[in-house]
């Protein structure tokens, strides 16, 4: 061995030397009286050599040790990994869609306890196809028409790899410089994507930074939130801490129950959820919200927060955006629009009207992972001000100091790790480009018309409510809540569909949402022949009834 000429005279450094190799031994020594230690060439409790190959055979003083699956096995499990997928993709449509599984099924199948040794890879991967896969309700599949759609795709599938290969920690710009800048980026260009006015986006027409901008959260939920908490900060700056507890928030009845959670959590005691009417189409009117406004202000409260809809949950109605701005604006009230479902129709220029009045607001979200191809979770937020953002959000402490903290994330999110969710973005952005995602959307929506043609040219159906986006709500009548309900049990048992229900206005519908990655016209035209023939079922069933 050559000695560094340095070091090799340094009498201190002989001493660091042996000081080293003496606590290495005395700890090499009480790990043998430790069950799991089993370093090369030393013998385990029994008196058994070890079985477990070491690099370290020459050098015992050193601590090793071996995984479980090597790089090159990880290369081969890999694609292995990919041909499940491809697999899966390749049969899900014949898969019943819905689990019928019963609750606590697993629990009957799984040790209570996780394994004392290592197990086999492929006795690992044999549980998930027995015991997982039925336990699944196949959200991929073309078949899938409930709640809303929870989109993949492949590319944003290879953006996840990545972001689990990188397995980078994105909290602040130097935990990872590249994770931080092309969010910013990739917000920015779905923004412009969107048709989101310039003071949403992170950069000015001129190039500079400006107030505003956009952040990728986990679930429209979390955009609430943190927009409430924005919301509260702003409002709260020159008021005395006392006047927290006269905070009003105001949501209407047809909104997500994450308004309602984001309250819960923020401590706001003073939620407002304003009647809608089916004369508005359920939607949230301005003049509801200022009467509402009113009263509050003469009992003595602080208005700070509206949570506006943009394609609700039950309906996808549409709130007037444009009204409740205006009404809140002198105010200062914050105006959140929720568009976690249609906002990524606004990709399509002639959709835009419905989120007319969006530049008056103080923030938009919308869900990619819902209807833009892009794996979950994946909730895009844009906020026209980043300062009360950061006011109610910002923590620093000494240990994150660094370089480039004024562009850190952790500022604009709950939490402070945050994954490399910009990626999959990324991805799916350059893989189908501006036009193929206004394709993608613009065949969703020809699929939503002729399923609606399909029910109004079936007169035992109802439409019940204004058809919106991808949305379908229809009812068999004459058959009452009791009879629509079989209606779907039936459509749902059958496995080759799969949809929900809602109830608005104490009227039970079934949702039909269109915004599968896969699906087809020949799916909808399936699903048809599936409501129908059930329809028959309870149809008759009813008249024998009478």
């Amino acid at each position: 061995m050559q000695l560094d000429p340095a070091t090799a005279s340094d009498p201190s450094q002989t001493n660091k030397d042996d000081m080293v190799s003496q606590v290495t031994e005395e700890c090499d020594e009480k790990m043998k009286n430790i069950p799991s230690y089993e370093a090369n060439g030393h013998s385990t409790p029994s008196g058994q050599q070890s079985s477990r190959p070491s690099k370290l055979a020459s050098d015992t003083s050193k601590s090793h040790f071996e995984h479980p699956m090597s790089l090159d096995e990880f290369r081969s499990r890999a694609h292995e990994a990919v041909d499940f997928i491809c697999d899966y993709y390749s049969r899900v449509d014949s898969l019943p869609v819905r689990s019928s599984v019963e609750p606590g099924f697993l629990h009957k199948q799984l040790p209570t306890e996780a394994p004392q040794q290592a197990e086999k890879w492929d006795v690992i991967m044999k549980d998930v196809e027995d015991k997982i896969v039925p336990g699944l309700t196949h959200w991929q599949s073309s078949n899938f028409f409930a709640y809303y759609p929870c989109n993949s795709s492949f590319p944003g599938m290879l953006g996840e790899m990545l972001c689990a290969g990188f397995a980078t920690q994105n909290f602040s710009w130097i935990g990872s410089p590249a994770a931080t800048e092309l969010e910013t980026i990739v917000m920015d260009w779905l923004g412009k994507l969107l048709g989101l006015p310039q003071h949403f986006l992170s950069r000015k027409s001129d190039g500079s930074l400006g107030p505003g901008g956009g952040v990728i959260q986990g679930t429209a939920s979390e955009a609430a939130l943190v927009c409430m908490l924005a919301a509260r900060a702003r409002i709260m700056q020159a008021r005395p801490s006392a006047d927290m507890a006269k905070l009003v928030a105001y949501t209407s009845d047809q909104a997500h129950s994450s308004c309602k959670k984001a309250t819960m959590i923020a401590g706001i005691t003073n939620l407002r959820i304003l009647k809608t009417e089916e004369s508005a189409a359920w939607a949230l009117q301005a003049d509801m919200l200022q009467q509402a406004i009113e009263q509050d202000l003469k009992a003595g409260l602080v208005p700070f927060y509206v949570f506006a809809t943009a394609g609700t949950t039950s309906t996808a109605t549409v709130d007037d955006l444009r009204g409740l701005a205006t009404v809140s604006k002198p105010h200062n009230i914050w105006v959140h629009v929720d568009a976690a479902y249609a906002g990524a129709t606004a990709v399509i220029p002639s959709m835009r009207h419905w989120f007319d009045g969006v530049e008056l607001t103080d923030s938009f979200s919308f869900n990619p992972h819902k209807w833009l191809l892009t794996n979950f979770d994946c909730a895009a937020l844009w906020v026209t001000d980043s300062a009360p953002l950061k006011t109610a959000l910002s923590l620093t402490p000494a240990y994150l100091q660094a370089k480039g903290n004024a562009l850190d994330y952790k500022d604009w999110q709950i939490p402070l790790g945050r994954r490399f969710r910009a990626l999959k973005v990324w991805f799916v952005l350059r893989t189908y480009g501006q036009e193929g995602l206004q394709k993608y959307l613009e065949h969703h929506l020809r699929l939503a018309k002729l399923f609606q043609g399909f029910v109004e040219a079936d007169d035992r159906f109802e439409i019940m409510a204004p058809p919106r986006f991808g949305l379908i709500c229809f009812a068999l009548q004459g058959v009452g809540k009791a009879g629509n309900a079989a209606l779907l049990e039936a459509i749902n048992s059958s496995g080759k569909v799969f949809m929900v229900h809602t109830e608005v206005g104490g009227k039970f519908m079934l949702r039909f949402a269109l915004g599968s990655t896969y699906v087809q016209q020949h799916h909808v035209e399936a699903a048809w022949a599936v409501i129908q023939s059930k329809a028959d079922g309870v149809m008759a069933q009813e008249t024998n009834l009478m």
